[in-house]
């Protein structure tokens, strides 16, 4: 089968040919359908040889959908032909964190060498796919999966993030979202749906701030000198009740946190680096930093349900497995509207 793998440190991943995974007890063989591209892909490929602990070669993809294509023995509940999404930050399935649905906080998968597909286990672009796991599977049923399978991290991430905000987003707060790609434009949307407040998007230029505004933005701001400013001028001076960084270099984390209002909440999403500075003076009164990790298997569940009534919708981008490689380009060069999506077959 054909794969889009990272075989060189330094080097542009290649499509290459590899056997067809055979299925073991207790897994899942999927027929992939849709595979999302990642900025943690980009970043992982960026790694000097010294830091890079995910595998050589890897077959990238940790955003992932198919169609159930072989069942391995013991394993129940699932049909040969179901669509189903793959829940991403993979877990022992034995700890406290796991047994609350909660894997993306798992405690024993470093210590087991546990890793998520496309993060250290082979990923979702290859025509075929293994799932350790049945649990790892939530049904997509009848959404698209070729618009949809970015919603398991570029929708799940924000989701998580902003779920532990709402209460401080009533009528007549202000959250801040600085980067509006792959996964702010839907941080919008989540925002949009599930708050009362009023949304304010950072970013680097006109084109993406249209795209912002597009999907529900009530205020659109360029991320330069200025916009801890502009953001005060918006909020009576106080700032911002919540600020979402989907950034995550040095100048955005010392926005997001200039930005924050008393009693405010500033949440590092991006992986830019970037390290917020804590302390009395350096922050507003009582303001809570937090740096969250992918999502539970129930708030996946949740997102996709806000797909199904229409709340949330992905740009896309689509490329076929051939041209991977072209996506990852795209993305270096910052051309993506929204989320480059690889449709195998295509």
């Amino acid at each position: 089968m054909k794969a889009l793998q990272y075989v060189e440190i330094g080097q542009p991943p290649k499509v290459v040919d590899i056997p067809k995974p055979e299925v073991g007890p207790g897994q899942v063989l999927l027929k992939v359908t849709a595979a999302g591209v990642c900025h943690s892909d980009e970043f992982v490929m960026s790694l000097p040889e010294d830091q890079y602990t995910y595998g050589l070669p890897l077959t990238l993809g940790h955003e992932g959908a198919g169609i159930v294509e072989e069942l391995g023995e013991g394993v129940e509940h699932l049909n040969v032909g179901d669509a189903v999404a793959v829940y991403g930050p993979w877990g022992c399935g034995r700890c406290h964190m796991c047994a609350r649905g909660k894997e993306n906080y798992c405690v024993n998968a470093e210590a087991e060498g546990i890793k998520p597909p496309g993060l250290g286990s082979p990923g979702s672009m290859a025509e075929y796919m293994l799932i350790d796991d049945p649990r790892h599977l939530v049904p997509l049923g009848d959404l698209d999966p070729v618009k949809n399978v970015s919603l398991t991290d570029a929708g799940l991430t924000p989701y998580h993030a902003i779920k532990n905000s709402l209460p401080k987003l009533g009528a007549g707060s202000t959250a801040v979202v600085i980067g509006t790609g792959g996964l702010g434009h839907v941080g919008i949307q989540i925002l949009k749906a599930l708050s009362g407040a009023v949304v304010v998007a950072l970013d680097v230029n006109d084109e993406k701030l249209e795209l912002a505004k597009h999907v529900g933005a009530d205020h659109a701001l360029l991320s330069n000198a200025d916009a801890v400013d502009e953001i005060k001028k918006l909020t009576g001076g106080l700032g911002a009740d919540a600020v979402f960084d989907f950034v995550g270099v040095q100048p955005t984390v010392d926005l997001a946190v200039a930005a924050a209002a008393t009693e405010g909440d500033v949440t590092i999403v991006g992986i830019g680096g970037g390290i917020a500075k804590v302390g009395f003076g350096a922050i507003g009164y009582d303001v809570a930093v937090r740096s969250p990790y992918w999502g539970s298997r129930a708030e996946l569940i949740e997102v996709l349900d806000m797909a199904r009534r229409g709340q949330v919708e992905v740009e896309i981008q689509k490329y076929s497995l051939d041209d991977g490689p072209k996506a990852y380009e795209a993305l270096h060069a910052g051309t993506i509207r929204g989320r480059a999506v690889i449709v195998p077959g295509s």
